[in-house]
């Protein structure tokens, strides 16, 4: 909808572009004549919804009229808004735009909201709104407004989940969170998948002390019991106990091992001008055309200088290797997608962006709730498609026939 330039310079006629914005400015103003005309025209449904209503028992009510005005002053986004607030004579109004005991408007509260999710403190939050709108804002308020984000996390974390995920990368970053009056170091696990249609999901983040077998398959216990049947390949980063968890709870999903991050741990071994050499010989192995042209290539590197001279590379792919194989039997579409946990990793840096101005959270909830909050502002970026699904898609249907249908 455009304005009408007309109507604009009369608004602005008499006034310098500093009379726009702030407590007396004209967009001030504007505000509070357009929410009192919308107040207005609230009570006039409302009051018309009263006459043509039947009255029960056929008792006759009394006729409902407006009642005057009452002032309720009202936070927004530029500032505070007296308003003139229409009152009906059976006090039966309660009007949609400002609530009758809200003292905000919802833009004030989303915009709160959106600079916590992006990391800023309550400190942070306080100041800026006072520098920029004038208004005060109490850290207690914007607590309150953040609290109330908690009902929305929690039926987040309990919403149903699809049925089958094709792909699900899990992984795990740590966060300060005080529990029994100390400060402990905690894994928040992520699990982000792959939906049949190729768009990803967050299905949900996890808190524990330590990590191991008895944490993961509580949560892909969760997983289950939130409706997930089946996940046809997770991609995990070398997390103890994890690929016996999920052969637990999922006998029929394939564990895959990120393979950047074994090269990433090899590299760990190797002097920087050998670095290079390492990397050669090792993209022998898991570029081989299948598992026993991997295990032959393995075979040369352990017969090299190389892993003699850094003898600790080879064994760590020897212990991975029945989770590094099964990417040797997927063609190079599904290879490319699954070589890495970058896409998780991605994401985790987004959480750890908005968690790193803070020393350490108070309970796991207030964790979550910026977690959730900062999953939210960044989600154009992650949920972007796979590229070249079609093709992957198209070669998961035929490796999992019976589990994948295309249709």
């Amino acid at each position: 909808m455009s304005i009408d330039k007309d109507l604009l310079n009369r608004l602005m006629e008499g006034r310098s572009p500093g009379d726009l914005f702030g407590k007396t400015g004209i967009l001030a103003e504007l505000t509070k004549a357009l929410a009192e005309r919308a107040l207005s025209t609230e009570l006039d449904v409302h009051l018309d919804e009263e006459r043509t209503g039947e009255a029960p028992d056929g008792q006759r009510q009394p006729v409902n009229r407006r009642n005057g005005t009452s002032q309720k002053t009202v936070t927004t986004g530029s500032g505070k808004v007296v308003l003139d607030i229409p009152r009906d004579r059976n006090g039966t109004f309660d009007p949609l735009l400002i609530a009758k005991y809200q003292r905000r408007f919802p833009e004030f509260d989303r915009k709160i909201i959106s600079m916590y999710a992006r990391g800023m403190t309550t400190r942070e939050i306080q100041g800026h709104i006072e520098e920029i709108y004038g208004v005060e804002a109490s850290p207690a308020l914007i607590s309150a407004i953040t609290d109330a984000v908690m009902d929305e996390v929690t039926a987040w974390q309990n919403r149903p989940l699809e049925p089958c995920y094709p792909i699900v990368f899990m992984d795990a970053i740590r966060v300060n969170i005080r529990s029994d009056g100390v400060v402990a170091n905690k894994a928040v696990f992520v699990a982000l998948a792959i939906l049949p249609d190729g768009s990803r999901e967050v299905l949900g983040i996890w808190f524990q002390a330590n990590e191991g077998a008895k944490f993961w398959a509580k949560v892909l216990n969760d997983l289950r019991n939130r409706g997930v049947q089946d996940i046809l390949i997770a991609v995990v980063d070398g997390l103890k106990g994890f690929p016996q968890a999920i052969e637990a709870v999922f006998p029929q999903t394939r564990v895959q091992t990120c393979i950047v991050h074994l090269l990433r741990h090899s590299m760990n071994f190797a002097s920087y001008k050998d670095r290079k050499a390492v990397a050669a010989a090792l993209k022998a192995v898991y570029t081989a055309v299948d598992a026993a042209a991997a295990e032959a290539a393995l075979t040369t590197f352990e017969d090299s200088d190389l892993a003699r001279q850094y003898p600790a590379i080879a064994p760590s792919w020897r212990r991975a290797w029945s989770e590094v194989i099964p990417f040797l039997d997927y063609p190079p579409e599904v290879r490319r997608l699954i070589y890495t946990t970058n896409a998780i990793e991605a994401l985790n840096s987004k959480i750890r962006r908005a968690v790193r101005t803070r020393g350490h959270f108070p309970s796991d909830e207030a964790a979550a709730k910026l977690i959730y909050l900062a999953l939210n502002a960044t989600s154009p970026e992650w949920k972007r498609s796979v590229r070249e699904w079609h093709a992957v898609r198209s070669q998961l249907a035929i490796m999992f026939e019976d589990r994948f249908p295309l249709a």
